[in-house]
């Protein structure tokens, strides 16, 4: 990839548990998994099963590396990092970071833990890849080469980060998993995404689905499209993509969100796996394939 692109890819885009079948081949049924190419480094935010297929990509560099950024260990954030080959392999380096949890555990924990006996035949100390991990502070604003990564919290049960990637006076935000608040919008999110050229954002459920009677889900983590245009209207957000869709929510439920979002917000795109957008320094064109 040449040096002066900004490359965003989409491995996995669902929320919750990987849904594959004949309903959700257009969007896919993987779980949480971004890659972003920026200038020579590569970022990848969060580890769901999207993470295999990424890997899988990866088999054909020697030596591979990578930024592995985490929002927070649920398991569809964290389950396809077991399967992660070019973890296994000598060589291969992987930079890997997040934000401690309330009860102090690390995310070196949380991905050793998910591999010990009796979830998982081998351990994580099985992989030969130079794995370094570290520890975020909430807020912190690190350096990857030229490319500076800004955190901020999300307000999602048990706690979670959200990442803006900046290089060239382009920008990235990918802010999963997050609630909105009932009576105005998150500062910490409305940060990260100011004016941002692309914003990846919670929309896992509809207005109608949160605000049930019956099956609310207030409380769950979780936002609604409507929402995500609201942050993208008042962060001057020049393209939205929807992300972290429910399993419940088939190809043409998807589509049918896809025409009613863009009516509202016309820069709206929903993630779906395969998706590349490109984006170049000086150039105000969003590339989409």
């Amino acid at each position: 990839m040449p040096d002066n692109r900004f490359q965003i890819k989409f491995w996995g885009v669902r929320g919750s548990i990987p849904c594959p079948g004949s309903e959700t081949v257009r969007y896919g049924g993987n779980t949480s998994c971004v890659e972003m190419q920026v200038g020579r480094e590569r970022l990848i935010f969060d580890g769901g099963t999207g993470l295999r297929a990424l890997g899988q990509s990866l088999m054909a560099e020697s030596p591979a590396k990578a930024h592995l950024f985490f929002s927070h260990s649920h398991w569809d954030h964290i389950q396809g990092f077991p399967f992660f080959m070019p973890a296994f392999i000598r060589g291969n380096t992987f930079k890997i970071y997040g934000v401690p949890f309330p009860n102090g555990a690390t995310i070196k924990q949380k991905l050793h833990d998910q591999m010990l006996h009796p979830n998982f035949p081998v351990p994580l100390q099985i992989m030969r890849a130079d794995l370094e991990f570290y520890d975020l502070e909430m807020g912190e604003t690190l350096h990857c080469g030229d490319v500076t990564v800004e955190t901020r919290p999300l307000n999602h049960p048990g706690d979670a980060v959200g990442y803006r990637v900046n290089w060239q006076g382009l920008s990235a935000a990918y802010i999963t998993d997050t609630e909105h608040f009932p009576d105005r919008l998150d500062d910490n999110v409305l940060a990260l995404a100011r004016q941002a050229d692309v914003m990846i954002i919670d929309a896992t459920y509809t207005d109608e689905e949160y605000n049930d009677p019956k099956y609310s889900k207030v409380g769950w983590g979780h936002s609604t499209w409507q929402q995500a245009v609201k942050i993208a209207k008042t962060a001057q957000v020049k393209q939205l993509v929807l992300f972290h869709h429910d399993p419940a929510h088939n190809d043409d439920f998807l589509d049918c969100i896809g025409e009613q979002v863009r009516r509202v917000f016309p820069e709206t795109i929903l993630a779906r796996e395969g998706l590349s957008i490109e984006l170049r320094p000086g150039d105000d064109q969003i590339d989409e394939v």
